[in-house]
């Protein structure tokens, strides 16, 4: 009998060359390193050609290595478009990291949209401060993150800005001149905090950050609670207990990016990207009867 490639190592030996590595293409197709080591020298032994050597501390494909990598990419589409034409589902999942000021305001639509965008997909969501969601994209644990800022990656689109609102609890008042202001923010390093103290320091206001948390639950019991003022960004939707201030500098908006982990195909971060600039973008109010 001859020899037998196999689906499953074809798609760990692409893994392998798309995510930069045994370890995160692990965690994309969520196996284990060696098992995906496994399906590479199962390919390596069926072809009698070596197709990964070391480099440095990493890995890189050698010349017989990227001529599979082509032929094994129109392999795995034909199969997989096989499995579609008779009606098989093909299982595709699509892991979103989002931070919770974009969650709590877009996920619920996005979800909708990405349905229809990519309906032979599942998408899946974490939601996490960005630093964790950058490292996530790093290990290839997740294909998308939605982050508070603007693309500073190549691969990474801007789809638009979140405007930024001051709130406060009801019975909030501002300090006497002079005094400083008490905020609410996020812990260090977050755009929201950063954007809040920039603010009212180019207004010459003096501010102090008086209670900190690591989740937006947290931010918000804590305005709640008569502690400061926070910035937050909620999409023009009111908050339960909490008065939104137009007594303090507005802020300038927060571009908000989408970021893909490495390898991922720029159709799926282009469509991801336009759902969410549709859901961005204002909508003109309905005609007057």
């Amino acid at each position: 009998m001859g020899q037998i490639l196999g689906i499953a190592p074809l798609r760990s030996f692409v893994a392998v060359a798309d995510c930069g590595g045994f370890q995160r293409a692990a965690t994309s197709l969520h196996l284990t390193q060696s098992a995906v080591s496994q399906h590479v020298r199962r390919l390596e032994t069926a072809l009698g050609r070596s197709l990964i050597e070391r480099d440095g501390r990493g890995s890189r494909l050698t010349a017989d290595g990227e001529e599979l990598l082509a032929r094994a990419r129109r392999i795995l589409a034909m199969h997989d478009e096989t499995l579609r034409a008779f009606g098989a589902e093909v299982e595709r999942t699509l892991t979103i990291g989002s931070t919770e000021h974009a969650a709590a305001q877009l996920l619920p639509a996005l979800t909708a949209s990405l349905a229809a965008t990519f309906p032979d997909h599942h998408v899946r969501f974490r939601i996490d401060r960005g630093q964790q969601l950058r490292a996530a994209l790093q290990d290839g644990r997740i294909d998308l993150a939605l982050l508070l800022g603007p693309a500073g990656d190549a691969d990474a689109r801007t789809v638009g800005e979140l405007h930024l609102t001051w709130y406060s609890s009801p019975e909030w008042t501002p300090p006497a001149v002079g005094g400083p202001i008490r905020l609410v923010a996020f812990d260090d390093p977050c755009a929201l905090r950063s954007r809040a103290l920039e603010t009212l320091s180019a207004h010459g206001l003096p501010a102090e950050v008086g209670a900190e948390a690591a989740h937006l639950a947290g931010v918000q019991a804590a305005v709640r609670a008569g502690l400061g003022v926070a910035l937050m960004a909620t999409l023009g939707q009111r908050l339960d207990g909490l008065t939104a201030r137009d007594d303090l500098p507005a802020p300038a908006p927060l571009p908000l990016s989408v970021w893909p982990r490495r390898g991922l195909p720029a159709a799926v971060t282009d469509g991801a990207a336009t759902a969410l600039r549709t859901l961005l973008t204002p909508q003109p109010p309905p005609p007057v009867p």
